[in-house]
């Protein structure tokens, strides 16, 4: 069984702020991630971790699953005051956020824009609902939520808006660069 004290906030929920309010991360953390959770116990899914049941799963299982370790994956790359970007990241796009913004407003509907390690490759995918890098064979770096709930109470239908707050203010980099050198 899992619960969301297994999964805590890595800031506090009005540390993001102006950039994303207490109440959309209380929205966000409390009723989706929070109802990932119930669904998946309520499934009853069989794995050691997290991890195992999101690479061994399908269907509704892998869906509540892969939404929790992409959430969880989501919310440890954000922080206030993280603006700029690392030279690491830089050096692989002639600009980044630009093409990071452009592949997270591509999504149609509900989905995930990602910075990945591709095989020592460092790229910019998106997924469609509840996709992670990691049943591809990459491994994620920092992931973009950009289903309707992740910015919907503080931007409305402005998704460019809320990309280029998360670009400009949001990024934990010291989370992207430590997965790097994983």
């Amino acid at each position: 069984m899992f619960s969301l004290d297994q999964f805590p906030l890595p800031f506090a929920r009005d540390s993001l702020e102006p950039y994303m309010s207490e109440k959309t991360i209380g929205f966000h953390y409390d009723k989706h991630l929070g109802g990932y959770i119930n669904n998946l116990n309520a499934l009853d899914a069989k794995g050691a971790t997290l991890e195992e049941i999101v690479k061994n799963s399908d269907g509704k299982i892998f869906n509540n699953a892969a939404q929790i370790w992409n959430h969880v994956f989501f919310f440890a790359g954000l922080k206030n005051s993280g603006g700029g970007v690392p030279s690491e990241i830089a050096s692989a796009f002639g600009d980044f956020k630009a093409e990071f913004k452009a592949a997270a407003m591509s999504v149609f509907g509900s989905g995930w824009a990602w910075l990945v390690d591709d095989g020592g490759k460092i790229s910019i995918i998106t997924t469609a609902n509840a996709d992670t890098p990691t049943r591809h064979g990459m491994r994620p770096l920092l992931t973009l939520d950009v289903w309707e709930h992740a910015y919907y109470l503080d931007y409305q239908n402005r998704r460019a808006d809320f990309i280029d707050a998360f670009l400009d203010h949001l990024i934990n980099w010291e989370f992207v660069l430590n997965n790097l050198k994983r």
